[in-house]
């Protein structure tokens, strides 16, 4: 006969397998769910103005001040193992030493299905600065509005809804 150790261990051994096997369905079947959703994006000439950094202040550097209009509907991601999204706008340039940068310059988390159509117009939630401290001699930009879904069980999955057709040229202002 078995104490009644072995018997609680035995049987809470035997839900955690059945458990882990229901979980690792879940994450599979979360493939079989494809969505491609569109959007529309236009963004302004982004404007450039001089500024002075906060941790350097005798420094110049120049910001970046995007307005931008963002229409997408992301009803098709949401099933019943979405948790969220996390919505991006990401600015993708080349400086003058030839790098390649990406930039995030706007972002929100959509947490509810109801919520999931933007029609958003605003300007950039973050800091537009060039490491570099100025845009001159930088070309034109290029944008685009990416997703992350973020399962209940599952790997994270990331998209992208929208790109701008053309570049979207830098304007300096002389004034601050």
């Amino acid at each position: 006969m078995h104490s009644i150790f072995t018997r609680v261990n035995n049987i809470s051994a035997f839900l955690s397998s059945c458990t882990m096997a229901l979980l690792a369905c879940i994450a599979l079947s979360s493939f079989l769910f494809t969505a491609d959703p569109k959007g529309n994006l236009s963004i302004s000439p982004v404007r450039v103005f001089p500024s002075k950094t906060n941790r350097y202040p005798r420094r110049k550097q120049e910001m970046g001040f995007v307005n931008f209009n963002i229409s997408a509907d992301l009803t098709p991601l949401f099933h019943w193992n979405t948790k969220q999204l996390f919505l991006y706008l990401e600015a993708e340039y080349q400086n003058t030493q030839g790098v390649n940068n990406t930039v995030v310059v706007w972002d929100r988390i959509v947490r509810r299905k109801e919520d999931a159509v933007i029609n958003f117009a605003g300007k950039n939630k973050y800091a537009f600065r060039e490491i570099s401290s100025s845009f001159k001699k930088v070309p034109s930009s290029h944008y685009s509005l990416k997703y992350n879904v973020m399962p209940y069980v599952g790997v994270l999955t990331y998209g992208e809804a929208a790109r701008t057709a053309e570049a979207v040229d830098f304007v300096w202002e002389e004034h601050v």
